[in-house]
């Protein structure tokens, strides 16, 4: 078995001609070779969803027959498990696959592998060494991905590493960023032909749980979660590029939202240097997705009742035509940033970061996620109290301690699963829902209040105030439910 460590970068196919003109490159003579591949699943697709790829290559005059099994991919960074053999077209003889698990699994879908998508592409290889004494190949693959009457193009640049730290591979992707308007990649050639075979129409990607256990150490807790929020952004980044469907954006918004709490929850190990670097730049990407995603409620949920209420009035038309502006507007700059070299430059060195985190905390997870989740529940507790009969700050920061805390009870679930933190984690949701609601009727009234200034507001303003008299009866009754809730961290 191989380990294969790479990142994949994509390229515009109008600037794949810039790459072998790099002067990392220089005097370095290319290997092209002409690759054909043919990808093979069960007709209901059982390896996909195990997350295993078993292809035949054609490489020259010889056939080799791929195994591959791999955890998401994120910032850039692939890391897979590999088993690879001659064979011919076909025949699937996975004695060399030394994982018993996977090769027993392999040997009984045998006999229904069938095809499911090709890859043609060349590939134009160099191969490099680093001053750190890294040695990596640079590949530029060009070419297409097939099934029957569809194909998508490739055009895509891998680095992988052949001997040596995976800080040089990141090293030298972060410096070709100067050069080349590359972005880090989340999906395979193999995850794309998957989806080309379904045919299926872009879907936002929602946030998949870090696998964690008592016996991780804090820190590579911290990575798992943090790299699988970047998985989760990068799940939606060609959502927010093509897509006006507002759920892409929520997701892409939710996603840093969960990073960002992450860094906070693991704050007191992380180093302050770490926290300092890129907390920042989180936030600001946080603030344009969220501008962009406010407008998408007003547009979607707020305006739409206040129309049916006033159909005739000509505030809520002049309210709609500029809502319809700022959204346009706040959206065309969250695909800006998230298609930015800055963005791309984000993801490849907070990947890098996340990797190269020190260990320098001994104690239990269990131990570390109670302090986390008891600190987090007294705080919110504390603002319960104050947001009672409070206005709309005090509820935010309600609304704001109570979703770091839910996202931390999310984090944690698979440390102290059962029906307790089921039905805790629900009246946390039922009231961070309300207070969710609350804050877009209160974000409603300051935009109403820009676009129909003075008087001309008037009635929409009214009728904003009233949505919120009402569901402030509710709050009362879910701040109970919840604060009664018992802890299901808590030892018994």
């Amino acid at each position: 078995m191989a380990l294969e460590t790479e990142i994949k970068l994509s390229l515009p196919p109008r600037a794949a001609g810039r790459v072998a003109a790099s002067p990392l490159l220089a005097g370095i003579k290319p290997l092209r070779q002409k690759l054909l591949n043919t990808y093979y699943d069960t007709p209901d697709l059982r390896l996909q969803r195990e997350r295993i790829a078993v292809r035949y290559r054609k490489k020259g005059w010889e056939w080799l027959l791929t195994v591959k099994s791999a955890a998401p991919s994120a910032g850039g960074l692939a890391r897979r498990n590999e088993w690879e053999v001659a064979g011919l077209p076909g025949q699937f003889d996975f004695s060399h696959v030394d994982d018993a698990s996977l090769r027993h699994q392999l040997e009984a879908l045998r006999d229904e592998l069938v095809p499911i998508f090709t890859t043609n592409f060349t590939r134009s290889a160099w191969l490099l060494e680093t001053a750190t004494g890294a040695r990596i190949e640079l590949a530029l693959d060009r070419g297409w991905i097939e099934v029957p009457e569809r194909r998508e193009p490739i055009c895509e640049v891998e680095l992988e590493l052949l001997a040596g730290d995976v800080d040089a591979l990141f090293s030298m992707a972060t410096g070709l960023l100067d050069e080349l308007p590359l972005h880090p990649g989340a999906a395979s050639k193999a995850e794309r032909g998957y989806r080309l075979f379904a045919d299926a129409p872009l879907l936002p990607v929602k946030a998949l749980p870090a696998v964690l256990d008592g016996k991780m150490s804090t820190v590579v807790a911290f990575r798992a979660v943090a790299l699988a929020c970047l998985a989760h952004l990068q799940g939606n980044e060609q959502g927010v590029g093509e897509s006006d469907a507002p759920e892409f954006i929520h997701q892409a918004r939710v996603a840093i939202r969960r990073l960002r709490s992450a860094i906070c929850v693991w704050k007191p190990l992380l180093p302050a240097d770490f926290v300092a670097r890129f907390d920042p730049y989180w936030r600001a990407l946080a603030t344009t997705l969220g501008d962009a995603r406010n407008w998408d409620v007003f547009l979607g949920e707020t305006l739409p009742p206040l129309a049916e209420a006033f159909p005739a009035h000509a505030a809520i038309a002049r309210l709609s035509r500029h809502a319809q502006r700022q959204s346009a507007r706040s959206r065309k700059n969250a695909r800006t940033a998230l298609q930015s070299t800055d963005y791309a430059r984000l993801l490849l060195k907070f990947t890098a970061a996340v990797l190269a985190l020190p260990e320098i905390d001994a104690s239990p997870l269990k131990a570390f996620a109670r302090r986390c989740l008891n600190k987090r529940v007294k705080r919110v507790a504390a603002l319960a109290a104050e947001a009672q009969g409070a206005g709309a700050a005090a509820r935010h920061r309600l609304r704001v301690a109570l979703k770091r805390l839910r996202y931390a009870l999310e984090f944690f679930a698979q440390l102290f699963p059962g029906r307790r933190l089921q039905d805790y984690h629900l009246a946390a949701s039922r009231l961070q829902d309300l207070l969710g609601r609350m804050n877009d009727i209160e974000v409603a009234s300051q935009y109403t209040g820009v676009a129909l200034p003075g008087n001309q507001g008037e009635l929409v303003r009214g009728w904003l105030g009233g949505r919120c008299e009402l569901m402030l009866h509710e709050l009362n009754d879910l701040l109970n439910d919840f604060l009664q809730q018992p802890a299901p961290w808590k030892q018994r």
